[in-house]
């Protein structure tokens, strides 16, 4: 298994011989700058709420690609009246089966709105089980209780959580999060991509450490194996 990272939330995932690329903001990143969105490669394009900073590239990515969206009901709903052919609307509890691994649907404490000040639905994460690994893509949220359930009832091999702060979890609430899913191996996203999110990457790692947990924080452009 193979992951990339495009900034701020955006990762390619490649498992089980399938790629999907998580909240593409890519065109618009200023630390992006490096990276063609015309040359990524994907069959699904996962997106957690309807911000433009998780939403940017969507369109684009999944023309190019003829690639499969899967998103809430409202942002499918959004985006196939722009023109998008291959989607597939879920909702919080929500589980299917894809080819890749199984998607489940989970809670995000945050908001919703798309670009156009069109209701963006309900912001999620993904639990996603696979062969290879299970992990989980919480999207933008603050720290909430209902995490607890995601470690009771599932084995997660590692997951990506916000640290940034300001409108998400910081590191505080991020290592507080890791616990609560019972989970070491966490992948930090949606941080010092804003002067309002900027963190102190070594003293995060160091936290994380203090705990017993390892922070993963990637480079753009960058590709890790698990």
């Amino acid at each position: 298994m193979k992951i990339t990272f495009y900034g701020h939330s955006c990762f390619l995932i490649e498992l089980n011989n399938k790629k999907l690329i998580t909240d593409p903001f890519i065109s618009d990143n200023p630390l992006a700058k490096k990276i063609d969105v015309d040359k990524i490669k994907t069959d699904y394009v996962l997106i957690s709420h309807g911000h433009k900073d998780h939403i940017a590239d969507a369109l684009q990515i999944a023309k190019n690609n003829n690639a499969t969206v899967i998103s809430n009901f409202e942002i499918i709903n959004w985006l196939s009246k722009k023109g998008v052919k291959r989607t597939f609307s879920m909702n919080i509890g929500g589980k299917h089966i894809f080819d890749f691994g199984t998607l489940t649907f989970l809670y995000a404490s945050h908001s919703s709105i798309l670009p156009d000040g069109t209701y963006g639905g309900n912001p999620t994460g993904f639990l996603i089980e696979s062969q290879e690994n299970n992990f989980y893509f919480a999207g933008d949220t603050g720290l909430n209780y209902d995490m607890k359930l995601i470690g009771e009832y599932k084995n997660i091999n590692f997951a990506f959580l916000p640290i940034g702060g300001t409108y998400t979890m910081d590191t505080d609430d991020a290592i507080i999060a890791s616990g609560f899913i019972k989970c070491n191996k966490i992948i930090g996203m949606h941080y010092n991509t804003f002067s309002l999110i900027n963190i102190d990457k070594k003293s995060a790692i160091e936290k994380f450490k203090q705990y017993g947990k390892e922070l993963i924080l990637m480079n753009i452009g960058e590709t890790v194996k698990f």
